[in-house]
């Protein structure tokens, strides 16, 4: 909701400031506020070298509507800022002259734009038959329900132009994250990102977010990459690492400088999943207090496993690289090609004597965290997931935490928990996490298409939707995973499975509601085949 609210993407970061000016939790448990004490919503980090949008409806006005956005915007932008601070009356006069100035310069009202105008006043119509009054400005993209700003009640200013920002991103389209940055960070980004660092090397950390970073519902979103490069060092600290293993704090920064660096630019397996896995990984070590049972190199194996287990991942899986016979494919002999890559950066980053946090270590220690870190690494290949599951299964009745064998499948166990462990989130946290994952296995379909390679089906945009993609996965991947090792520590059921089940129901329930909902799309698109756009391009053929 506030995503859209700030008309943000799955890569921006978002913050939200309480009437006080401090940082608060984006949760469905907001305080209500008021015209006299507004939420402060900000867009801290965003992507600004996007392509222009609505592609589909510039071609038929004749122009690019984005850029007539832009201008209209910044000459009433007095207004916009008072409409954003809660007077919304605000916000009509600015859409109604918008859409004005559109179809001025259009000359008549295109065919696409009618769609548009009808959806909005079918959706106008279901808002004021309602029970409940809600309030949508499709300029901002922003739904208010009575309960969080009673004040907003009228439904008068839903405009069309609400919808044209999601003409581009049709079904059959690749997606444009590819081509809005370099795969690879610039030296520019990662400088910047440094800077930041260390400027907040002299800030204190709460007691209060220290607390909430061990726990699984920590959302990852409201917080910058230079801030999340500063929680790192922080679960680092707190674990004692820094004084048993004597790593020097500038070694342990020039680490994760280079670990930020070599995450790639792309949806999902990026510096952020990594960090992800970390803090999921860093909540499991104190949830089921490892601390007391296993060795503090073992944790450091895990910790330092968790934050390098996807370096330099370029978007594609392991069954693309062996179609596509790949470097990676050719060089590791089709076994795991990218998890052996991973573990190859890992190391190359490791040899640097300014970034190897190991280099106090005695032979035999570094021997015993190299092994462990590419055992952990490789565990994350899901075609390795039933033999490692089966195996650790088979210790269970009998786990011995003294036992190499025993402790070596509780670790592959423990990183590959973390590594899937999105859906064990709140909804608003995992939610956008589901676009970012269907975004690059999208991608990566539509190259296999174009190459002529085998596509995955979990993979094919015209085949997945989101419930079919996560019902499964819960079912038959998450639930056995994570309930084998609630069986080890029983405190993990409310931790992570009871919410894993949650999201299983919601799944669900929204594929009944698709599938409720196809037979009347279905009837719709028969009874008027002539208004609807998409069918006429459909007949057309592609632009």
């Amino acid at each position: 909701l506030f995503r859209s609210a700030a008309e943000a993407g799955p890569h921006d970061i978002l913050k939200l400031y309480n009437p006080k000016g401090n940082i608060i939790n984006i949760c469905p448990g907001l305080e209500p506020n008021s015209p006299a004490s507004c939420y402060r919503l900000e867009v801290v980090a965003a992507d600004c070298n996007s392509e222009p949008l609505g592609a589909e409806l510039a071609g038929a006005l004749g122009f690019d509507l984005s850029s007539m956005e832009k201008r209209y915007f910044l000459s009433d932008l007095g207004s916009w800022l008072m409409a954003a601070t809660g007077a919304n009356v605000l916000i009509c006069p600015r859409l109604q002259g918008l859409e004005k100035k559109v179809l001025f310069a259009a000359g008549e009202t295109p065919a696409v734009v009618l769609e548009m105008k009808k959806q909005v006043d079918c959706f106008r119509e279901k808002l004021e038959v309602s029970s409940s009054c809600c309030f949508l400005t499709s300029d901002l993209n922003l739904w208010f329900d009575v309960g969080l700003v009673d004040w907003f009640q009228s439904v008068e200013h839903l405009s069309w132009l609400g919808f044209y920002k999601d003409l581009s991103e049709g079904t059959h389209q690749p997606s444009p994250f590819y081509h809005k940055r370099s795969l690879h960070k610039t030296r520019e980004e990662v400088e910047h990102v440094r800077q930041k660092v260390l400027q907040m090397s002299s800030l204190e950390v709460s007691e209060e977010l220290r607390q909430y970073l061990k726990t699984p519902t920590f959302d990852n979103w409201q917080w910058e990459d230079a801030e999340i490069m500063v929680l790192l060092q922080v679960m680092f600290t707190d674990l004692d690492f820094i004084s048993s293993f004597n790593i020097e704090p500038e070694a342990l920064q020039h680490f994760l400088f280079e670990v930020y660096r070599r995450y790639n630019n792309i949806p999902f397996h990026n510096f952020q999943h990594c960090f992800c896995v970390t803090q999921m990984m860093y909540g499991l070590i104190w949830l089921t207090d490892l601390r007391n049972k296993l060795e503090n190199i073992d944790l450091l194996t895990m910790m330092t496993s968790a934050v390098c287990h996807d370096l330099d991942h370029t978007g594609y899986n392991n069954a693309y690289q062996i179609n596509a016979r790949t470097e990676l494919a050719l060089r590791y002999n089709d076994i795991s090609p990218l998890e052996n890559h991973h573990c190859a950066v890992a190391f190359q980053i490791l040899q640097r004597r300014e970034s190897n946090i190991f280099r106090n270590l005695s032979s035999d220690q570094y021997k015993r965290i190299r092994e462990g870190i590419i055992k952990c690494i490789l565990a994350t290949d899901m075609t390795r997931h039933n033999e490692i599951l089966h195996k650790f299964k088979s210790v269970l009745p009998a786990f011995d935490f003294t036992n190499k064998e025993h402790k070596d499948l509780l670790m592959m166990i423990l990183i590959k928990v973390s590594d899937i462990s999105n859906e064990a989130r709140p909804l608003e946290v995992a939610g956008p996490w589901l676009d970012c994952l269907l975004q690059e296995f999208f991608n990566q379909s539509d190259v296999e298409k174009l190459e002529g390679l085998p596509v995955s089906p979990f993979m094919d945009r015209d085949k997945v939707t989101k419930p079919s993609s996560q019902i499964g996965f819960i079912r038959f991947v998450l639930l056995p995973l994570f309930m084998e090792l609630a069986g080890l520590f029983p405190c993990l059921e409310q931790h992570i499975i009871d919410p894993v089940r949650k999201a299983l129901d919601y799944y669900t329930e929204m594929d009944r509601a698709l599938d409720r909902e196809q037979p009347k799309t279905a009837a719709r698109t028969r009874a008027e085949p002539e208004q609807n756009p998409v069918n006429q391009r459909r007949r057309d053929g592609p632009a």
